[in-house]
C-alpha cells in the first residue's frame, strides 16, 4: 500500500510476516536531483517485494537515491544492503553505527540474559529467533554519520536531525520545521508502545527515553510519521500517554518486588503484556526476550533512582526494594 502524505512525500507499507509489529512504514521523498528513503524493512523476500513494488509505482531510481535509517534494528536497517548503490549515501547515527561496525554484541547480550534469569534451555532459541539476528543486512557499507542538529535537504524539504536515545542508544529522528512534520522512527508510536529494553550495565535507556520525549515535546509538530502503525496528529498528547505508560510500568515492577526479591526474567513473567497467550510459559521465546529486556530497563531505571537494589545470588542477579519503598 502506498499513501501520498504531502507533495512528493509517500508512505510505503512494508509487511513484516509473523511479527507482532505487522509492518513497517518506509517513507520516500522524491526530487529531480536526489530521492530519500527513510527506513527499509527486514532483509527478507516479503520486504524486498513490497519495496520494489513501491519503487516501481513511484518511479524512484535507486541510482539517485539516498537513505536515512533511524536506528539499527533489522526492521529498519536490514534491507539497506539490497537497496543502496555505489552512488547512495546512507545517513546513520554514530552510536548505532559504531555498534554495527563492531560486529554487534550478541554474546554479551546472551550472557547478560543468563545472569538475569533467562533459562539456559531457551537462550539459543531466543538468539536464533531474534529478528535482528535472522534478518539483518548481510552487506557492510559506508555510512554517512549525522549528528544532532545536522540538516539534510531533499527537494522542497529541509530536515533537521533530532537525536532521541532510548529505543536504541543513538536513535535519530527527522524534523521539517517549516512544514511541522516529524519522522519519529520507533521513538513515538501509536496503538503500540516503543520497546525500551536493556541487556547490559552500560546505559539507563528508560531515563534517556523519557528525556528524549521531553526534547521532542518542545518542538512545534503537526504530524508525526512513525516507523509503525498509523500517523499521529497530536504529538504532545501521545508523548504524555507514553510517559504515563512507563510510570505505570515502573509502579508495576515495584508492586511485584513487594512480593519478594526476584530476577529480571521472573519480574517480566509477572508483568502484564498485550500478547495473546494464556500464560508466560506459552509466550514465544522471542517475546520473552523482548519482555525480559523491557523489565531490565525498568529495573535499571528504578535502581538509578535509588528505589531498588540488586545483588548476586547463585550466579543470578536479583532485585529487591530498598527500605522505605
Amino acid at each position: 500500500m502506498i499513501e501520498e502524505i504531502a507533495a512528493n512525500l509517500y508512505r510505503v507499507d512494508i509487511p513484516l510476516p509473523s511479527s507482532p509489529l505487522k509492518s513497517i512504514n518506509s517513507y520516500m521523498i522524491k526530487s529531480p536531483e536526489r530521492n530519500l528513503i527513510i527506513d527499509t524493512g527486514m532483509n527478507r523476500k516479503a520486504c524486498m517485494d513490497a519495496m520494489q513494488d513501491g519503487l516501481d509505482e513511484l518511479g524512484v531510481d535507486l541510482e539517485i537515491t539516498d537513505f536515512f535509517i533511524t536506528h539499527l534494528h533489522a526492521d529498519h536497517f536490514g534491507l539497506i544492503g539490497n537497496l543502496a548503490t555505489e552512488n547512495s549515501k546512507v545517513y546513520f547515527n554514530r552510536q548505532d553505527g559504531e555498534r554495527i561496525l563492531s560486529g554487534g554484541t550478541w554474546d554479551d547480550m546472551i550472557e547478560f540474559a543468563r545472569i538475569s534469569g533467562f533459562p539456559e534451555a531457551e537462550l539459543q532459541a531466543a538468539l536464533h529467533n531474534h529478528p535482528g539476528y535472522k534478518y539483518a543486512s548481510q552487506r557492510s557499507m559506508a555510512l554517512t554519520i549525522v549528528e544532532d542538529g545536522d540538516e539534510i535537504s531533499v527537494g522542497q524539504y529541509v530536515f533537521t536531525c533530532v537525536q532521541t536515545p532510548g529505543h536504541t542508544q543513538g536513535h535519530m529522528c527527522l524534523y521539517e520545521s517549516s512544514k511541522k512534520i516529524f519522522f519519529s522512527g520507533d521513538h513515538i508510536l501509536i496503538d503500540i508502545t516503543p520497546n525500551i529494553q536493556l541487556f547490559s550495565d552500560d546505559e539507563d535507556p528508560l531515563d534517556q527515553y523519557l528525556a528524549s520525549l521531553d526534547k521532542v515535546y518542545r518542538l512545534d509538530i503537526d504530524l508525526v510519521l512513525p516507523g509503525h502503525r498509523r500517523l499521529i496528529k497530536n504529538c504532545r498528547e501521545r508523548i504524555d500517554e507514553l510517559k504515563t505508560h512507563h510510570k505505570h510500568r515502573a509502579d508495576e515492577v515495584l508492586s511485584i518486588l513487594k512480593e519478594g526479591a526476584r530476577d529480571a526474567y521472573r519480574v517480566a513473567a509477572s508483568m502484564t503484556w498485550d500478547i495473546d497467550c494464556k500464560s508466560w510459559d506459552l509466550f514465544p521465546v522471542a517475546q520473552k526476550w523482548f519482555a525480559t529486556g523491557e523489565a531490565i530497563a525498568h529495573l535499571k531505571y528504578l535502581e538509578e533512582k535509588g528505589m531498588i537494589c540488586q545483588e548476586n545470588r547463585d550466579e543470578k542477579r536479583v532485585y529487591s526494594l530498598n527500605s522505605g519503598h
